[in-house]
């Protein structure tokens, strides 16, 4: 079982769900990235998502693209990235996936991107932008190296099409809300939970949803269907501040947002 599987038969067991932050690397640098994810988990969240900048984002709103821009201006290079995370990773109490391009993974070689990643405390991967029809060969290698590959099932994915990238996912399903891209939302669809239930006949791996979240309403309506709810750019709103306010001060308000969103799933610290 990779790190992943072994933190979702947990919380099921206690029939708890995991809260599951995004981060940017490298926004505005590395070290504040690895305090976001200390300061993460030990409030409480369950498994961090951590976004490598690409110059090309896929289905990312205006605030995560606009972290990746700050990112990549700065240098940052994906061996930065995966050196910041193998000194981090051991300190966490929560597993690690990157959010990365394809496209990042191909140029540097599906074997060496997946040894480097696990190398570096790694748990699992999301690539957005690999269709499952393409997605057996770096399947296999995560296999091999016992990390998840996480695919994503949109609202407009037929039924068939989503049974097909359950079957080629592991760790869990990232289930995207809503279509369009990432970013703060005051509401989400009203048909959403029934496409969670829809898609949960066909698979028994956890689903997570993604993409909107961002108020304590949110995390009520979906709890219940969802074993876990991704928060991207409510935090990296938050996380750019540190660039000109004091970080201390960045870090407590961050660390105030996931307990409310943790107290909106039943749990306390």
């Amino acid at each position: 079982m990779s790190a992943i599987d072994s933190l979702f038969a947990r919380l099921r067991r206690t029939g708890q769900k995991a809260l599951i932050p995004f981060v940017t690397a490298g926004d505005p640098d590395l070290d504040f990235t690895a305090a976001v994810l200390r300061r993460l988990v030990d409030e409480g969240a369950a498994l961090c998502e951590v976004g490598v900048p690409y110059s090309d984002p896929i289905a990312d709103g205006p605030v995560i693209q606009a972290s990746y821009t700050r990112a990549l201006e700065r240098g940052l290079k994906v061996a930065d990235v995966l050196g910041m995370l193998a000194t981090v990773a051991p300190e966490l109490k929560a597993p690690l996936v990157t959010m990365v391009s394809y496209a990042i993974v191909y140029r540097h070689g599906l074997q060496q991107y997946v040894e480097a990643a696990r190398r570096a405390g790694v748990s699992g991967l999301i690539v957005p932008d690999l269709p499952v029809e393409e997605s057996g060969p770096l399947a296999q290698l995560c296999r091999n190296a016992d990390l998840s590959l996480i695919q994503l099932v949109t609202p407009t994915t037929p039924d068939e099409r989503a049974k097909r990238i359950a079957e080629r996912s592991s760790g869990f399903v990232y289930y995207v809300s809503v279509a369009g891209v990432t970013g703060e939302r005051a509401a989400l669809p009203p048909e959403l939970v029934d496409k969670v239930a829809r898609l949960r006949r066909h698979t028994d791996l956890p689903i997570c949803i993604g993409f909107g979240i961002s108020r304590p309403e949110h995390v009520r309506l979906l709890a219940p269907v969802a074993d876990g709810l991704i928060v991207g750019s409510a935090i990296v709103r938050h996380v750019a501040q540190a660039a000109e306010r004091p970080r201390a001060e960045v870090l407590d308000e961050i660390a105030q947002f996931v307990r409310q969103m943790l107290a909106a799933m039943g749990r306390r610290q």
